[in-house]
């Protein structure tokens, strides 16, 4: 579902930073080789999750849910020289396109692949996440969620995307989709957490952000 006309979001990307060269070659490469593009972050919120990471000026990143990469460079872009971005996918298949692309940025070294299941990976990492992005399996949000918080300290910053889940969200429910349950769940969540304070951005198909209290 697009929430805006389509002039109204060529205008705001008109008007938004230009997507870098290396991003828009990943983005062509995965809409002729991958399934389900329409997956990739893209133009506009990659210069977002870019400006976001920029301001943060985390030391180390987490990414759940990698797909092609696009996102993980796009937050990349706001690491210093000796920080680091471990980012995981549980599927094995696109590790190669990601690689590909992280070294031809200049971030290659600093970025980590991790294949498997993020809620069982995510434990074994001795570290202190400044910057968390969720953006895998929807019904395992809370989950994610959880389990990343415990890896995150006083200011840390946790965004979590597609949580509109195109309208769905406002929309009657159909007794089968649990996607949808789980991600109202997710919201009310987010918004009652005491650990947390919390704003849901209209970015695309929707982009919460928290900051950990």
């Amino acid at each position: 579902m697009h929430f805006l006309s389509s002039v109204i979001e060529d205008y705001i990307q008109d008007h938004s930073e230009n997507e870098p060269e290396l991003l828009k070659a990943l983005s062509r490469e995965t809409h002729v080789k991958v399934i389900q593009p329409r997956m990739i972050t893209g133009h506009f919120q990659g210069r977002v999750l870019s400006l976001l990471s920029k301001i943060i000026r985390p030391t180390n990143i987490l990414e759940i849910g990698t797909y092609t990469g696009y996102s993980a460079l796009c937050l990349a872009e706001g690491l210093p020289k000796d920080g680091q971005l471990h980012t995981i996918d549980v599927n094995e298949e696109l590790s190669t396109i990601q690689r590909k692309y992280f070294d031809q940025s200049p971030f290659g070294p600093q970025i980590t692949q991790h294949t498997g299941d993020a809620l069982k990976i995510i434990p074994t990492l001795d570290l202190t996440f400044d910057l968390v992005f969720i953006d895998a399996e929807k019904k395992e949000y809370p989950n994610y969620f959880e389990v990343a918080l415990q890896k995150t300290t006083s200011g840390s910053i946790i965004l979590s995307d597609n949580v509109l889940w195109s309208g769905k969200v406002v929309e009657p429910i159909k007794d089968k989709d649990k996607t949808t349950k789980i991600l109202l769940e997710y919201n009310r969540m987010l918004k009652d957490d005491p650990r947390i304070e919390t704003v849901l951005l209209p970015i695309r198909d929707g982009l919460t952000l928290s900051r950990v209290r």
